[in-house]
């Protein structure tokens, strides 16, 4: 499972075994039960999370008290509060594992003494924040150019294995609409 890091690495830029060693050594790797926070809102995020196995969310707590799910993780993906891990300030997020999850975790040192030693990792994960901020400038452009029907279908295409891994009411969330109105999405009453 360690590997999976070095392999989604290798996917961006080179490295060698000495490099894949000496990032392996900058991570803990860590077990969270289903439901618990990785990242609670008004802590200071000091860790970037690589996902092994499980599913998680960020999310925050909206001026109604209601949850709203920004975003998913699974398997490969990287989560964390990146403005709150880079400035060292108070997260206005919560990350959680919607399952039972195993991360590779890295903290702000480990981090940045590993960007010293591989400077060249510094090209990874910019790639991989691209990649992220990209995703996330084309969900905002759904949200507002799709209907809710056509969200939850487009999502449904393209990212089935949330569909199935993810409660119902985190999905309506996500794409922004009621779990009632997910139902009758999904009986067809829509």
């Amino acid at each position: 499972m360690l590997s999976n890091l070095i392999d989604h690495i290798k996917k961006f830029i080179t490295i060698d075994e000495a490099d894949a060693e000496m990032i392996l050594t900058h991570f803990q790797h860590q077990l969270f039960t289903k439901k618990s926070l990785l990242l609670e809102e008004g802590q200071i995020c000091n860790k970037q999370y690589f996902i092994l196995k499980g599913c998680v969310r960020f999310y925050i707590n909206n001026n109604k008290g209601v949850e709203q799910t920004l975003q998913f993780g699974i398997e490969n993906w990287w989560i964390t509060d990146y403005l709150s891990f880079q400035y060292q300030t108070p997260s206005h997020f919560n990350i959680q594992a919607i399952e039972k999850i195993e991360v590779l975790s890295i903290d702000r040192k480990s981090f940045d003494e590993l960007l010293d030693r591989i400077p060249k990792l510094e090209k990874y994960f910019r790639l991989v924040i691209q990649k992220s901020f990209g995703a996330s400038q084309v969900r905002i452009r759904y949200l507002f150019t799709m209907s809710a029907e056509e969200r939850f279908h487009h999502m449904n295409s393209m990212f089935p294995e949330f569909i199935q891994r993810v409660p119902q009411y985190m999905i309506a969330s996500y794409l922004d609409f009621s779990p009632e109105f997910m139902s009758k999405i999904r009986a067809g009453k829509v």
